[in-house]
């Protein structure tokens, strides 16, 4: 087993440990430290995910974006397991959809639609100090991150974990693209310097995360 199946293992473990209320109260948490953030704060559009299960819950986030007038991207995921994406339009227009999704029953806007984000929220498991990722291993995300480094878009890069999921180091590989902020329940961590926190305030720094 790799170290990054044995690391998924190992968290997804956990997770199931969780208990619903868990789950829903540290959705609460996630959202209010989510939505304070200066990458989403201007955010027009977003880009997001419908969590599942055990995941850190971003339903509240959903609702609270498209409140304040947000246009938000949810995901569809395609038979080779590429994205394309849809508008989210509330919690009753969300359908069942394999691997247990949950997916807008809207219009596509088609792979490309990603492009148009502020910020993308990014499921995952652990984040590590240098900001580096660990998804679930499908390779969906690996593919949006690359098509955005393609088209030389460079929206925000928000991943939602639990307190115990930001570990010493995640196991890299070539392909994979740092996230600029981490939020969890007790702190919101960003690389130094965030790429996108950069374009709305001048700043330095480096190595590790800023603790804010």
């Amino acid at each position: 087993m790799s170290r990054k199946a044995r690391l998924r293992s190992e968290l997804l473990a956990a997770r199931h440990l969780l208990t619903r209320e868990d789950v829903e109260n540290a959705a609460v948490v996630l959202s209010r430290g989510a939505l304070d953030l200066p990458e989403l704060s201007g955010a027009r559009t977003v880009a997001a995910y419908v969590s599942v299960g055990s995941e850190p819950g971003t339903r509240v986030l959903l609702d609270a974006l498209r409140a304040r007038g947000v246009r938000v991207l949810l995901p569809v995921l395609l038979a080779d397991n590429d994205l394309d994406w849809a508008p989210y339009e509330g919690a009753g227009r969300l359908v069942r959809a394999g691997r247990g999704l949950l997916e807008p029953d809207g219009g596509r806007l088609g792979p490309e639609a990603v492009l148009e984000a502020d910020a993308v929220l990014l499921p995952g498991l652990a984040a590590d100090g240098r900001g580096m990722r660990l998804g679930r291993g499908g390779g969906s995300y690996d593919r949006v991150l690359a098509r955005l480094a393609a088209a030389g878009a460079h929206p925000a890069l928000v991943v939602l974990l639990y307190d115990d999921e930001v570990v010493a180091q995640v196991p890299e590989e070539p392909h994979d693209h740092p996230v600029d902020v981490v939020v969890t329940p007790a702190s919101v961590r960003r690389t130094v310097p965030s790429r996108a926190l950069l374009r709305v305030w001048a700043g330095g720094g480096s190595g590790g995360f800023l603790l804010v």
